[in-house]
C-alpha cells in the first residue's frame, strides 16, 4: 500500500416521527436490524481479522499490494476525501453516521438515483456481493466517458459507500484489490451522537511515514471523476435526525 496527501480546501434512514434530532446513549444496545454479509466491512467492536490497517480515524484501511491510499485534507488535517488507486481504477470511500435500528443504503441509493437521472443519466440496479449496487456511465469533464458503480454497506450505526470507477466499475478481476481493500475495512464510528447521514471524522495518520507499509507521503491529485459527497456534481443525500 502506497499512502500520499494532497492539501484541499439498507433501510429508511429518518425518524419519520419526529422533526428534531434525537439523543444517542451508549446505555441502549445498538440492534441494527440489518442484513450484514459476511466478511467486511467490520464495526471495531467485532472480531476482524487482524492485518496491517492505514489509521485514519473513523476509517481503518487495510494494506493491500500495488494499491496507493490517497487523501485531500484541509489544513487541519481533517480528510476530506479518500481514494484508493490499483492501476486504471479507483475506489472511493465515504463513511456515514446511521440510525441504531435500521440502515440507509436503500434509500441513499435511491436518491443517488434521482440525481443522476436529473442530469439524463440512467442507473442501472444489479445484485453484487454487496447487495443492491447501481452502475452508472457519466460523462467525465474531458467530454469522455466513465463507468461508476456504488455500493454500500449497512453496519451498526453507520454505512460505507464505495464507488467504483474506471474497470473496477465492470470487471470484477480489474476489482479484486479494491475489494480486497473494501472488505478488510474496520469503522470505528464512535460514541457521540451525530446527525444521520453527516459523515463521520477522518484525520491524517500521526505518522503516515509509518503507516501500513510505510511508503511514501508526497502529495498526489485525486483521479479525474472520483466522487466525494457529490453525484455529477450534485450533493449526496440529505441529513436526518440524530443517531
Amino acid at each position: 500500500m502506497i499512502f500520499s496527501r494532497g492539501r484541499g480546501g439498507g433501510r429508511h434512514a429518518r425518524d419519520e416521527r419526529s422533526d428534531q434530532p434525537t439523543a444517542d446513549t451508549q446505555d441502549i444496545p445498538a440492534e441494527t436490524g440489518v442484513d450484514r454479509r459476511r466478511g467486511g466491512p467490520y464495526d471495531s467492536a467485532e472480531d476482524f481479522p487482524d492485518l496491517p490497517r492505514l489509521d485514519l480515524g473513523s476509517l481503518q484501511i487495510p494494506a493491500v499490494p500495488d494499491v496507493e491510499v490517497r487523501v485531500q485534507a484541509n489544513p487541519d488535517g481533517v480528510i476530506q476525501q479518500v481514494v484508493l488507486v490499483h492501476g486504471e481504477s479507483a475506489l472511493q470511500l465515504g463513511v456515514f453516521a446511521a440510525p441504531r435500528s435500521e440502515g440507509i443504503w436503500d434509500e441513499w441509493r435511491e436518491e443517488i438515483r434521482t440525481s443522476l437521472a436529473a442530469d439524463g443519466v440512467v442507473a442501472e440496479e444489479n445484485e453484487g456481493d454487496y447487495g443492491t449496487e447501481l452502475r452508472a456511465r457519466v460523462r467525465t469533464p474531458d467530454g469522455g466517458v466513465a463507468d461508476l458503480r456504488f455500493v454500500g454497506v449497512d453496519g451498526p450505526r453507520w454505512m460505507v459507500q464505495g464507488v467504483f470507477q474506471g474497470r473496477a466499475a465492470s470487471d470484477p478481476e480489474a476489482a479484486r484489490a479494491l475489494t480486497g481493500c473494501l472488505d478488510g475495512l474496520v469503522v470505528d464510528r464512535g460514541k457521540e451522537a451525530k446527525p444521520v447521514r453527516e459523515p463521520l471524522p477522518l484525520r491524517l495518520p500521526r505518522e503516515p511515514g509509518n503507516a501500513a507499509d510505510g511508503t511514501a507521503e508526497a502529495a498526489a491529485p485525486v483521479p479525474d471523476g472520483a466522487v466525494n459527497g457529490t453525484v455529477s456534481g450534485r450533493q449526496t443525500p440529505r441529513r436526518g435526525n440524530s443517531a
